[in-house]
């Protein structure tokens, strides 16, 4: 867990003031793989690995930004702030002060401290718990500017990925880390942004585990798949001209004219179009407690992923089958953006320690790689600490 006191010293070394400290957390995502850029429906639950900021105005035009993570501090001019990514950490903070200073927020200058334990690269959304943190931060040291709610926060912070930092990410990410609940999955229309929590049992632990292979949206298969389910869509368009995203293609749809469609342009579909009928199905589980329901979905979400939508790996893949051996899993899968990251495992709490080691002592001797267990819980969205 992050220490708030610790992050509140280190800026008043670095700058000589008292820091207002906000947390935003990463994310999970239970099931609802890259639907969420098709309007479609997604579960995650917020974890409890965070983004603190540490913020204090200042007197200047200056914008200084730390992070803790990197060990390395930047400086701009409110006057000359960059209008491109530089591909370095502080695009997602420069991206959120962009976003909102055309939302209407006239900035002052200001000091940032950033520090997170959601580990890099993972698929437990990082980059948006550092973009909601710094939202909120931004907001709080200017009390006399615009007010958002925590539902437009997301969308501004959205923004900042899609038109600064240049990953054409969905909502999923930054909506639930400005509106978790603790205790609770988060199933989400992409759509209107309408939502209902559905409790996860005490009974189970969220046991994330890290195959250590990293990820990287900004990079090309994120976006080359974005594009392959437009592609699809436009098909769909022209006998269906209604049809705005892939949220509204049925599976029958599919059947009919996917012949019309590239291989892989119908594969990618079929797992955006089945995945969001198993998300509304999956959270209909989670509510009525039906453990078995739920587990089989996730087992069917995660083949539908690594076959049709082909952004798993073999590492992760190893992984789940690991997990599926074990009684006291529930359900696991690989989760967040693919191509490496981490799988999530829903697994009874008393066996969770025991899961874990035999996991991570398979996973080395399949692999030769030593991945990292984490356990965590469900918890609440972004706040003021």
């Amino acid at each position: 867990m992050l220490d708030v006191n610790a992050i509140k010293e280190g800026h008043r070394r670095r700058y000589g003031v008292d820091a207002s400290i906000y947390a935003a957390p990463g994310r999970v995502n239970l099931i609802g793989e890259h639907t969420d850029y098709s309007e479609g429906f997604v579960m995650p639950a917020a974890i409890d690995f965070a983004t603190l900021a540490a913020i204090s105005p200042r007197s200047d035009r200056q914008i200084a930004i730390y992070s803790e993570n990197f060990g390395e501090g930047v400086f701009f001019d409110l006057d000359y702030l960059p209008h491109h990514p530089r591909h370095h950490w502080s695009d997602y903070p420069i991206g959120v002060l962009s976003v909102l200073h055309r939302a209407g927020l006239e900035p002052a200058g200001f000091s940032l401290t950033l520090n997170g334990d959601v580990p890099l690269g993972s698929g437990l959304s990082s980059s948006a718990s550092v973009e909601v943190a710094t939202a909120l931060a931004i907001l709080g040291v200017h009390p006399d500017g615009p007010r958002f709610s925590p539902p437009e926060v997301a969308r501004l912070c959205q923004r900042a990925e899609n038109q600064f930092v240049g990953t054409q990410s969905g909502i999923m990410d930054q909506f639930v880390s400005c509106c978790g609940a603790e205790g609770h999955a988060l199933l989400l229309d992409c759509r209107d942004l309408s939502y209902r929590l559905a409790p996860i049992p005490s009974s189970l632990s969220l046991v994330i585990c890290n195959s250590m292979v990293k990820h990287s949206h900004a990079g090309g298969e994120y976006n080359t798949r974005r594009a392959e389910i437009e592609a699809g869509t436009q098909i769909i368009r022209m006998h269906r001209p209604e049809v705005n995203f892939l949220r509204d293609v049925t599976v029958a749809d599919l059947e009919r004219w996917g012949d019309e469609m590239l291989p892989d342009v119908l594969k990618r579909c079929r797992h955006v179009v089945t995945e969001n009928l198993r998300t509304v199905a999956a959270a209909d589980a989670l509510e009525r407690g039906d453990l078995k329901t739920l587990g089989r979905l996730m087992a069917e979400s995660h083949a539908s992923y690594r076959d049709d939508f082909e952004a798993s790996c073999k590492e992760a893949d190893i992984l789940v089958d690991l997990a599926s051996r074990e009684p006291a899993c529930v359900g696991s899968r690989l989760t967040g953006g693919g191509f490496g990251g981490c799988t999530v495992n829903l697994v009874r709490a008393a066996e969770a320690d025991g899961f874990a080691q035999r996991l991570l002592e398979g996973y080395l001797a399949g692999t030769g790689i030593a991945a990292e267990a984490y356990h965590c819980h469900a918890a609440a969205g972004a706040h003021k600490v």
